[in-house]
């Protein structure tokens, strides 16, 4: 699924405005990262995280594997933050950021 340039201009306007909900460090992404992504994406669908990687090659690698992992979408990357998309299974209109 392929989100559209004007749908991720429109998310990359609400992700200016978000935190970074979930913080992926050296272990990458544990059972425990993974989990807290999935709740996260569930609720908010569009989420930001944070990478504590030093090492830019590292950071792609990690950001490539969190997108294939969760089945999320990557819609903006800016240094050590990422803002990433996927819609909810069941939206819920009172935790999603973009509903």
């Amino acid at each position: 699924m392929s989100i559209s340039q004007e749908t991720k201009k429109r998310f990359r306007t609400i992700g200016h405005g978000l935190k970074p909900v979930v913080t992926i460090a050296g272990k990458g992404l544990s059972d425990g990262v993974q989990a807290e992504l999935e709740r996260a994406l569930e609720d908010h669908e569009l989420i930001k995280v944070k990478l504590a990687i030093e090492d830019r090659d590292e950071r792609k690698e990690v950001v490539a594997e969190l997108c294939s992992v969760t089945g999320a979408e990557l819609v903006q990357t800016i240094g050590k933050v990422v803002l990433i998309f996927r819609a909810a299974r069941k939206p819920k209109v009172s935790t999603s950021n973009i509903r």
